[in-house]
């Protein structure tokens, strides 16, 4: 079987969103085992001028279903970004692999050699396909963001490791 944008895809989006929402949980239970206010870590930043924690998990959310609708040629949903709890980001994730999974296989792949635009204005990106668009920019992104609220994490004391980080596999 060959690589298709849904399999480079979909089934990513799945394994490490899974593994992130395991991870939150962790980190919600490290919080509260050890009296850590929640919002110390939600907070939490690696230096001062990245986003926190809060923010890096939901620009994940944003690359998963953003990616997939891109592909699919379908408009990309929209959420507010007004997470302040760990139970509000696993709400997050819940709800973009339930966008994730309701997107048809061939819809996805349909996007392979179709020109994708990412963001607007000034700030537009343009790639010549959908082949581009996930291996030189959306992926990279979207494990960026998750290796980095994984790090908080892990920085601030929460107890994972490598395993915890790729999850479970199919």
């Amino acid at each position: 079987m060959s690589m298709t944008m849904y399999t480079a895809t979909v089934p990513v989006f799945r394994q490490i969103l899974g593994a992130l929402a395991d991870v939150l949980e962790k980190a919600e239970r490290h919080a509260q085992d050890n009296k850590i206010e929640p919002a110390a870590l939600l907070q939490a930043r690696l230096f001062p001028n990245m986003f926190p924690l809060v923010r890096q998990v939901q620009i994940a959310a944003d690359f998963a279903k953003g990616t997939t609708a891109r592909l699919a040629g379908v408009e990309v949903p929209r959420y507010d970004d007004n997470e302040q709890s760990f139970s509000e980001l696993q709400q997050r994730i819940t709800k973009t692999l339930g966008f994730v999974d309701s997107v048809a296989q061939a819809e996805v792949d349909a996007g392979a050699q179709r020109a994708i635009t990412h963001g607007a204005g000034e700030r537009a990106r343009h790639f010549p396909s959908g082949e581009a668009y996930v291996t030189r920019f959306a992926l990279p992104n979207f494990f960026f963001h998750v290796t980095t609220a994984y790090a908080i994490l892990r920085h601030n004391g929460v107890p994972i490791g490598k395993k915890d980080f790729i999850g479970e596999y199919e």
